[in-house]
């Protein structure tokens, strides 16, 4: 499958074409409006990876971000931990995605807030990014590389667009043993379309491409208390909270998590962070 075909697929997956609206009644079901919304209110639809705000708060803390840094966000989605990112370490922050929905959503998003001066989101590819050379300080992707067959190119551009001593942070499903995993999973419905890789992988293609590792940390145990405390509070509701995953992950949200867990607890995948440095 070519590039083009495989990153339409990608962006086929994610986009549903009503998402704007969901987050809107999303919104007033919170007693919000667009007016008084804040980030941590969306915080439970646009941190869309295993731990929400406290697995990007925790892997975003290891960055050495500095206000005013231009960070670059590869494969933002609807640029939550962007917005967080901002919030947190006032750094300013640039987004890409295929999904154009994602990206026209993110950017009204960051509008409500007041943000849209601090961050901007665009539709690229992760394998041929539209910035210069050296034009940012730091860069991260989050459960990402999992829609990226191409982790060779994806490498080689986020060390390109880096300055010397820029990290960049990998925070990804990744594959920690057998490979024959249930689906449909959050960024797949089937295996045809997974690309997950193991951290031995990432780590080489960091290396071709003269980046230095400088730390990895296997988040399985995290994610599991994660995924207690998310269905605890899914029993214990009457029904989806008005702002969730749900309004991103549609009518197989359920199957998708059930089998998260599964391959999570079956030593078959865990989420992983990883650290490089682009070499002075």
């Amino acid at each position: 499958m070519s590039i083009k075909n495989n990153e339409d697929m990608i962006s086929d997956h994610y986009t549903s074409g009503r998402l704007i609206d969901a987050i809107s009644s999303g919104i007033k079901g919170l007693g919000k409006t667009e007016k008084t919304v804040t980030i941590d209110d969306l915080g439970p639809v646009d941190e869309f990876h295993i731990g929400g705000r406290q697995a990007s708060k925790d892997f975003l803390d290891q960055l050495n971000l500095k206000p005013e840094m231009n960070v670059l966000d590869i494969g933002c989605g609807l640029g939550g931990p962007a917005r967080f990112t901002v919030s947190q370490y006032q750094c300013n922050v640039k987004g890409i995605d295929l999904t154009q929905e994602f990206v026209e959503v993110g950017n009204k998003l960051s509008s409500w807030l007041g943000l849209v001066g601090k961050t901007k989101l665009e539709h690229a590819s992760a394998v041929d990014m539209p910035f210069n050379d050296n034009a940012f300080d730091a860069a991260y992707m989050i459960h990402v590389g999992m829609n990226i067959q191409d982790k060779a190119s994806l490498c080689k551009e986020a060390h390109r667009v880096l300055k010397e001593g820029g990290y960049f942070g990998i925070y990804d499903v990744m594959l920690t043993g057998d490979s024959n995993l249930k689906y449909p999973v959050p960024w797949a419905e089937i295996p045809e379309n997974s690309f997950i890789s193991s951290p031995e992988v990432y780590k080489e293609h960091l290396i071709q491409a003269d980046f230095a590792v400088r730390a990895e940390r296997n988040r399985r145990e995290f994610a599991l208390e994660y995924f207690a405390e998310s269905m605890k509070k899914m029993a214990n509701a009457e029904g989806p909270p008005p702002l969730g995953l749900h309004l991103l992950m549609g009518e197989t949200r359920a199957e998708k998590m059930k089998n998260m867990v599964e391959n999570i607890s079956s030593y078959k995948v865990a989420p992983v962070e990883i650290i490089a440095e682009k070499k002075v």
